[in-house]
């Protein structure tokens, strides 16, 4: 996206602020205060690579390109962008199955991910996980976890990597709202707090577990979740990109300065159903409160509408890098059609044993069960 992102602002003069420009709305310049034209066209063109790519693999799904299950983050591409673009490229950072976005955002190719998705041998993970289990170290994305909450332990252990290595790294673990209710979410804030790990728990609070909502199912409020353990709570709007930015921003150098562990309640929404096989609204939520959702707090459209009044954004430029967000996930579409199932023979590559835990039956075939 660099060559749309370069051309963007293309009005603003050195050294002037966001929203004084010829044509700008001096009071938007407030709401973009701290950001340069071309930090706003990137986070923009980043929010709009993540919304088409999504769309993308829900076209793929719907004519059979994609199997199993396929869990878009449409809607929720602000907490993406703005809680994962201002760490550092060594830091770490891993969320639920709703991972498609936050591998990108971390730095993996589009291509590399929409193949994982197509379960084809150049897929991220070899095309053996599938949506679920996007994963890449080499861009310090550690998963993609399909088991609620299972990632959240894996959190407090990279953290507690980190400190026994002497890195000044951070650790970043998404989960969903859902998972504030396992005890292992309550175990290991636990062992954080009293190893002081340098972690941020953040909740992609949009509401519902699946298709329950959250209020149904607590009678605490979010932001009390870590208070027994000393761990400070934080509110963030995720559907802000800009906010959400300036605020991990901050909180990462904290932690990197040895803050401890924190609690991060990122409130925001999605607009496509839990996964494929939900449709948009179900019989949990009425068409009327997503559409008011939709309309009111779509991340891409209030960054592009600030930009707008700012006179940091024209139409033209905004085509311009949908465009180009559009021919990244065209592409990574077609490399992924191209690219090989992978050999059958493989399929025991990458297992820790011969033979399954009860000890009587090799994977490959050999034995007999209770042999």
């Amino acid at each position: 996206m660099a060559q749309a992102t370069r051309e963007m602002g293309a009005g603003v003069k050195n050294g002037e602020a966001p929203g004084s420009g010829e044509g700008g709305d001096p009071a938007v310049a407030d709401l973009v205060q701290g950001f340069s034209a071309e930090q706003l066209a990137g986070l923009l063109a980043d929010m709009l690579l993540y919304r088409r790519f999504e769309e993308k693999a829900e076209e793929a799904y719907a004519i059979g390109r994609i199997g199993g299950f396929c869990h878009l983050h449409i809607g929720q591409e602000g907490l993406a962008a703005g809680g994962i673009k201002p760490l550092r490229a060594d830091d770490l950072a891993l969320t639920a199955y709703r991972d498609h976005t936050m591998a990108i955002a971390k730095g993996m190719a589009p291509r590399a991910a929409m193949a994982e998705l197509y379960g084809r041998v150049d897929g991220c993970s070899g095309g053996r996980g599938g949506s679920m289990h996007l994963f890449d170290t080499t861009v310090g994305f550690y998963g993609g976890h399909g088991i609620v909450g299972g990632q959240i332990p894996l959190g407090a252990g990279l953290a507690w990597a980190i400190r026994y290595r002497g890195g000044d790294q951070i650790c970043v673990c998404f989960m969903g709202d859902a998972a504030v209710n396992q005890g292992v979410f309550l175990e290991t804030l636990n062992m954080s707090a009293i190893w002081q790990l340098p972690v941020i728990y953040v909740v992609e609070n949009n509401g519902y577990g699946m298709g329950t909502a959250f209020s149904r199912v607590s009678v605490t409020e979010m932001e009390a979740r870590s208070g027994a353990y000393g761990i400070p709570a934080h509110t963030v709007d995720g559907q802000d990109v800009l906010e959400t930015y300036r605020f991990f921003e901050g909180l990462a150098e904290e932690v990197r300065g040895g803050a401890g562990p924190q609690f991060v309640n990122a409130v925001t929404y999605r607009f496509r159903g839990h996964s494929m096989s939900d449709p948009v609204s179900g019989t949990y939520r009425s068409k009327e409160e997503v559409e008011t959702h939709v309309r009111q707090e779509d991340p891409i459209t209030i960054l592009r509408d600030r930009m707008m009044k700012a006179g940091l954004l024209t139409q033209e430029e905004l085509e311009a890098i949908d465009a180009e967000a559009r021919a990244v996930c065209e592409d990574a579409a077609e490399f992924s059609d191209a690219s090989a199932l992978p050999d059958p023979s493989t399929l025991y590559d990458h297992v820790y044993a011969e033979i399954n835990p009860n000890g009587r039956l090799f994977l490959d075939g050999r034995g007999t069960p209770g042999g």
